[in-house]
């Protein structure tokens, strides 16, 4: 499933992470994949904002402000400044 465009809030330090992948284990949209050992966002349009990476990286390398990307699409939306839906 895609959600709008380029509205998700995720965003991924590669200098933190240490490449354990536990973000591509409990990521429910394959968001995230191992490169060369180290995460990356391969699908970025494809999270949903759970914050389930977020919540289990050990070394706080992701950040993801929960459903926020979403909802500001809407209210963006709303005022016709963009699609008004996820």
């Amino acid at each position: 499933m895609k959600y709008l465009k380029n509205v998700v809030t995720l965003e991924l330090d590669e200098e933190k992470c240490a490449g354990c992948g536990i973000c591509a284990e409990v990521c429910p949209h394959q968001v995230f994949k191992l490169i060369n050992g180290k995460a990356a966002i391969q699908d970025r349009d494809s999270c949903m904002e759970c914050g389930a990476c977020a919540m289990n990286c050990p070394f706080s390398a992701i950040s993801v402000a929960a459903g926020v990307g979403c909802a500001y699409a809407v209210i963006k939306g709303k005022f016709g400044k963009g699609e008004g839906c996820c």
